[in-house]
């Protein structure tokens, strides 16, 4: 008897629909996987049979052969265990097939026939909405996950005696109801604040701007500073993510198995922070079967690099392709997956290798070629794809025990998408939605300057000896100080300030 039914299979962040096709006949004994089944696919055999007899059900003893459509998609994982499991039920008679046409099932069974969960849930039940199935069989697990999407129906299961009794009809189970996170303030979910972070004016009007306008930012100062601290407050400014951006980036966590248990949608924008020992793939993505790396893991949030001179010097470099396209491609002999990367970096190091170089109290012990070489880890192509360069002051004692009441990150919030607003609205239809995101067109278009402007502009490129990409990031933080302010037009103080911004380009920044 011939019986088909459908699973998913994950390429990305995305999925494609399999046909789980299942015939069993005589001439033979035994289960035959075809289909281009990975390893933990053709393992998925003795975890069938093991929960089959566990369920009080037996294996056919004629010849089962299972091929999974398209043949020439690599199938992974073992989500496909149930799937499997259901077609040689349905095969065999032992389950009805009537509700197989319109619904998808996904996990992994336990020896002992309970339905584990898998990664990839949201972007298998995103496919299945719209391949235009009904519903979505999954674990309770993962319920929550698949909920997200509207117009299917999630069902949660504990094991494979739980889904034979739902396809016989033996009993009746609730559809999973999902939880859609709102667009509106969410300063609760964020433990941390800048109200708690004393001083630091400067610094805390950079990060506004950069969270104002999706920048990326380069922070220097001594050990003991506050870069950590002021970076991991940067989520707290930014703006709630739209349910498009909280959608796209669960399906990166999903996908990577990184989404936690009973959390349908991120509310939360990520924060990632990995340490300098790791590796080119972990922080890209990759390895044999590509999974997300760090820089995917930030999207629609916040890449934190401390000590940025420490990361490996190939480790670096391959963040070039990533803050200039927003995008990774991992490519392989025969097939190439995409991952998302549109992130805020955030790098944080010292201005030399003891610390302590500008330091209002402190004496540097660093010789002029050892601040040149520590400074040379960070190539110059990189920098430029920096926008904001920042000097971190460490705060005096009597201003860290002083009573002055710091502004909160939910005021700071407010100013900061009022700005976003202001650019949603001028590049309505464009496909993005920061200054950090224009192109060299959307500059001349959305940047006019007045010639004293310009002026003052292009003698700072002369006098700091700038790069044309360096010319280009000063307009686009210009752009988001004027729209902080309110103005339509780059005056010449939304310049100056974005220029006083490039600390790095200085030539008496002891280099």
């Amino acid at each position: 008897m011939f019986v088909k039914c459908f699973a998913g299979a994950i390429v990305g962040i995305k999925a494609v629909k399999v046909d789980v096709e299942v015939n069993v006949a005589g001439g033979g004994i035994g289960l035959f996987l075809v289909g281009l089944p990975d390893n933990a696919v053709k393992e998925s055999e003795q975890r069938i049979r093991s929960a089959f007899e566990n369920s009080q059900r037996r294996m056919t003893a004629k010849k089962v052969v299972v091929n999974l459509a398209p043949a020439d998609l690599r199938k992974e994982g073992s989500g496909f265990d149930l799937p499997i499991a259901v077609g040689i039920l349905a095969a065999t008679q032992q389950v009805l097939d009537t509700r197989l046409a319109d619904t998808m099932f996904v996990g992994e069974l336990s020896l002992d026939g309970a339905v584990k969960p898998v990664r990839g849930v949201l972007p298998l039940a995103v496919m299945a909405k719209e391949s235009g199935l009904t519903r979505i069989v999954v674990s309770s697990a993962s319920a929550h996950e698949a909920a997200v999407v509207d117009g299917v129906e999630v069902i949660p299961v504990e094991s494979l005696k739980d889904v034979i009794a739902y396809l016989n009809n033996e009993i009746d189970i609730a559809p999973a109801v999902g939880e859609v996170a709102e667009v509106a303030e969410q300063e609760s979910l964020y433990a941390e604040d800048f109200a708690d972070v004393k001083g630091q004016r400067d610094v805390k009007r950079a990060l506004e701007i950069a969270a104002a306008g999706g920048h990326n930012v380069l922070m220097i100062g001594a050990p003991g500073s506050g870069k950590t601290m002021l970076a991991r407050r940067m989520p707290t400014i930014m703006p709630p993510m739209s349910l498009e951006e909280a959608v796209e980036a669960t399906k990166i966590h999903s996908v990577a198995g990184k989404l936690g248990e009973n959390i349908g949608l991120m509310r939360k924008r990520p924060f990632r922070a990995p340490h300098h020992l790791t590796s080119q793939v972990a922080l890209i993505g990759g390895g044999q079967s590509p999974q997300p790396g760090e820089v995917s893991l930030a999207h629609n949030g916040v890449l934190f690099l401390d000590e940025l001179p420490e990361f490996g010097r190939n480790v670096l470099e391959v963040l070039r392709q990533p803050l200039e396209d927003r995008m990774i491609t991992i490519s392989r002999a025969k097939y190439s997956v995409e991952y998302p990367s549109n992130f805020t970096l955030i790098g944080a190091m010292n201005p030399c290798p003891c610390g302590y170089y500008n330091h209002p109290t402190k004496e540097c012990s660093c010789q002029p070629f050892a601040i040149n070489r520590y400074f040379s880890r960070i190539s110059g192509p990189l920098l430029d794809r920096i926008d904001m360069h920042i000097e971190v002051v460490p705060v005096p004692l009597s201003e860290i025990n002083g009573e002055q009441k710091e502004e909160s990150s939910a005021e700071i919030r407010k100013r900061v998408i009022a700005a976003r607003e202001v650019q949603l609205q001028r590049f309505a239809g464009t496909g993005i939605h920061s200054n950090a995101m224009m192109n060299s067109a959307m500059l001349r278009k959305f940047c006019p300057m007045s010639a004293e402007v310009r002026s003052l502009l292009e003698m700072a490129m002369q006098r700091l000896n700038l790069s044309a990409r360096a010319y280009d990031r000063i307009i686009k933080v210009a752009r988001t100080i004027a729209d902080l302010a309110g103005a339509e037009n780059i005056e010449a103080a939304h310049i100056a300030e974005a220029i006083n911004y490039r600390t790095l380009d200085r030539d008496s920044w002891g280099r």
